[in-house]
């Protein structure tokens, strides 16, 4: 750059208000467990955590764990993508705080791949989503959020103020919750404008407070949530929790098994609750079905729910087609 053209750019930073760090971002960084947040985040000069990486990372960029290593947590507030893939574990420790919080734009998307985030006993939540188009968690493990206090304590916190999307595939969320407080994944939409679209696809959630809670009692845009090809076991509590108020709540929950849950295996309740269900296996629960006045559990006949302290019955019957 010539001097003449620098002069120019400076004054254009001055009087205009770019910000000077703006042209330094990029749309790939690096972590290392020996980088350091003074480096560009490159690949030869990594930083050191995801939030010295996220402030040099371009919105729709991708954070990459270089190799193994501990690397804190995260606000993100842009499209971003945190990957670790064949590079030893990327992890993240999140003691009396949560781990990641995502406080995005409307249309921005977020994916987490391959971390492990682990809350040592008191962290607060392992992931909560507060504002984002959509969050994609993948390959990741979430354990040992055991806050007491109100609103935490679980793995995944989804609670959009809008209408949201959440897929999470290949994902283990375990032990999260204590006592009568927090469990696995929690989706709580908020405010009229409030709600959510999420997908769970072979995701392994042992030994919470409660296994998946649906709860449209805190907003008015409603709830769909399916659930395929996972297991839900040794919940404390409830294994699935499908809860309305003035918000519809729709579950489909497909080739799964629901098992050794302390209270049900699946309990709906509020008049706008459904629950429909086909192929699973639901056994050793204090009771399989639990089904409260003006809900529904809705089944395709080919369930197996037996074993269980008492079994309970769908409120209905619907074909295969």
């Amino acid at each position: 750059m010539s001097t003449h053209r620098r002069l120019v750019y400076a004054l254009l930073v001055v009087c205009l208000g770019i910000p000077a760090g703006a042209q330094a971002q990029a749309t790939r960084t690096w972590v290392s467990g020996v980088g350091d947040d003074a480096n560009p985040c490159s690949r030869t000069a990594p930083c050191k955590t995801f939030a010295g990486a996220i402030s040099k990372t371009a919105a729709g960029g991708e954070i990459s764990v270089l190799d193994p290593g501990g690397f804190g947590a995260v606000t993100i507030t842009k499209s971003i993508s945190i990957i670790a893939s064949d590079s030893g574990e990327g992890g993240l420790l999140a003691s009396l705080t949560n781990g990641i919080i995502v406080n995005a734009g409307p249309g921005d998307v977020v994916t987490l791949r391959g971390l492990i985030i682990e809350g040592a006993g008191n962290g607060l939540n392992g992931v909560r989503f507060l504002a984002g188009k959509a969050l994609n968690i993948e390959n990741c493990v979430i354990s040992d959020f055991r806050a007491s206090s109100a609103g935490n304590g679980h793995g995944i916190a989804f609670r959009p103020n809008g209408a949201s999307q959440l897929y999470v595939v290949d994902t283990v969320v375990e032990n999260n919750g204590i006592g009568g407080s927090g469990g696995g994944i929690l989706i709580r939409p908020s405010g009229a404008a409030g709600g959510a679209t999420v997908v769970l696809n072979r995701v392994s959630m042992p030994g919470n407070v409660f296994g998946i809670r649906a709860d449209g009692t805190t907003s008015t845009g409603g709830i769909e949530v399916t659930v395929d090809d996972s297991t839900i076991s040794g919940s404390a509590s409830s294994g699935l929790i499908s809860i309305t108020g003035t918000t519809a709540v729709d579950f489909f929950v497909n080739s799964s098994a629901i098992s050794n849950n302390g209270s049900n295996g699946i309990r709906s309740e509020g008049a706008q609750s459904r629950v429909r269900i086909g192929d699973n296996v639901i056994t050793g629960n204090a009771t399989g079905l639990s089904i409260g006045p003006g809900a529904s559990v809705i089944s395709f006949s080919n369930n197996r729910i037996s074993g269980n302290g008492v079994n309970g019955a769908p409120t209905s019957t619907e074909s295969q087609l």
